[in-house]
């Protein structure tokens, strides 16, 4: 098993995952030697996502307005300086340390310049949903200059998926794409409610389409 280098940040974009977020530092945290830090961007969040996350030890870096996930992943890059980065939503369910040093391996190996996790028998709900669109994955790791060199990452919001797929097709650089058996996320609709959560779920999709169409 290849462990993953300090030569690695992981950055979580959090917004009001209060509920979900002690799940995934739970694991992370435990990583140290793994990790040279655990950044959680809590972007604008109005409930105790940022207290959760200091109760863990994580370095949170708060952001007073919402920017959207794209705004919360610029904000960790510039706040880091390794060669290569983890990123993971925070609302994942089953994270254990094997699925991200499985996650790493591909690119601190020099076979890939990013990789994208991809959920398998999690849930039939979100493993259909990668199935079906991988290229929106929120779990990847990659090496630094790929985001920094991406075009509009501080405005993608919810795009920045898609846009960071795009952006290593563009430079024609390998991405792998790696399984993770028996991990799922928390749905929308789960957090929100049916109607609120239905109606996150479609400005989720209209910020993507939005970057999908540039």
């Amino acid at each position: 098993m290849v462990e993953v280098s300090t030569l690695n940040t992981l950055i979580i974009p959090a917004y009001n995952e209060s509920s979900n977020i002690g799940r995934v530092l739970q694991v992370v945290i435990g990583m140290r030697d793994d990790f040279q830090e655990v950044v959680v961007v809590d972007d604008g969040s109005t409930d105790q996502t940022s207290d959760v996350s200091l109760q863990y030890g994580a370095r949170v870096i708060r952001l007073e307005t919402n920017q959207g996930k794209g705004g919360a992943i610029a904000a960790g890059l510039r706040a880091c300086g390794t060669p290569f980065l983890t990123l993971l939503d925070a609302d994942l369910i089953g994270l254990r340390p094997d699925h991200l040093r499985l996650l790493a391996a591909p690119v601190l190996q020099g076979e890939a310049a990013m990789s994208m996790g991809i959920f398998s028998a999690g849930r039939k709900r979100t493993d259909w949903a990668q199935k079906v669109a991988p290229s929106i994955t929120g779990q990847r790791v990659l090496r630094r200059e790929l985001l920094e060199t991406m075009p509009g990452l501080a405005n993608a919001r919810y795009g920045v998926d898609y846009a960071l797929t795009a952006h290593a097709k563009r430079m024609k650089l390998p991405v792998a794409e790696v399984i993770l058996h028996d991990l799922t996320q928390i749905m929308k609709e789960e957090k929100l409610g049916l109607t609120k959560g239905f109606a996150a779920r479609l400005k989720m999709y209209w910020e993507i389409f939005r970057v999908m169409g540039k």
